[in-house]
């Protein structure tokens, strides 16, 4: 991570590279997590991989607005980014919604949660490493889109705990198999409630993406 005070130039080019570690391992947890949890029948991990890939997709987003150049020449990219960075919130709390409710109502639960819980005490470990360096890198750049995508990393972090302690409570007590899905549910709409928040910001007249622009 670049020192505070650091020039712009090199935020950038750190800001690019946590997009790119961003992209190549959530195409690896992705296939991994959807792997185990179609051969497992755990809707919960497979869910799980399906959120790596709104992580992809995000990142290729920042990516492509940081192509844009800084200052207010970028402001068009920064919009367009964060709006669709909001969209893909939505998205990801629509389908987090959609499978807690499919879970619930089907009272269905997977044989084993222990691969569940091996991805996702790893997804713990290194989205937290990714969440505070896109953090540093949006205060630094003053973006908007990319604090979007620290906070899609955010979401992640979320997710993993609620995997991590809901296939633990299963393991422990299989009784209580609908943990995981009712705390899911709740946090699919913190998540819409954050896309759409972002979709509002970009739509606004004055929106100036963070970069001083008005």
């Amino acid at each position: 991570m670049p020192a505070h005070g650091a020039p712009r130039e090199a935020w950038t080019r750190y800001a690019k590279a946590l997009a790119v570690v961003t992209v190549l391992y959530n195409l690896a947890e992705g296939l991994v997590s959807m792997g185990f949890g179609w051969s497992d029948g755990s809707l919960a991990l497979f869910g799980f991989g399906a959120d790596s890939f709104i992580e992809v997709f995000s990142a290729l987003l920042v990516l492509w607005r940081l192509r844009g150049g800084d200052g207010c020449e970028a402001l068009t990219r920064e919009r367009k980014a964060t709006r669709r960075i909001g969209l893909l919130f939505l998205a990801l709390a629509a389908g987090i919604a959609g499978g807690s409710l499919l879970q619930l109502a089907g009272r269905r639960h997977p044989e084993t949660t222990l691969p569940a819980l091996i991805v996702s005490a790893l997804s713990l470990g290194f989205m937290v490493f990714l969440w505070r360096g896109k953090r540093a890198a949006a205060t630094a750049l003053d973006s908007r889109a990319l604090e979007g995508d620290a906070a899609c990393s955010l979401a992640c972090i979320q997710l993993s705990s609620i995997l991590f302690a809901g296939s633990l409570v299963f393991l422990v007590r299989p009784r209580l198999w609908w943990v995981d899905a009712a705390a899911a549910l709740a946090l699919s709409a913190l998540i819409a409630k954050e896309g759409w928040a972002m979709r509002k910001a970009a739509a606004r007249e004055d929106f100036d993406g963070g970069c001083g622009c008005h």
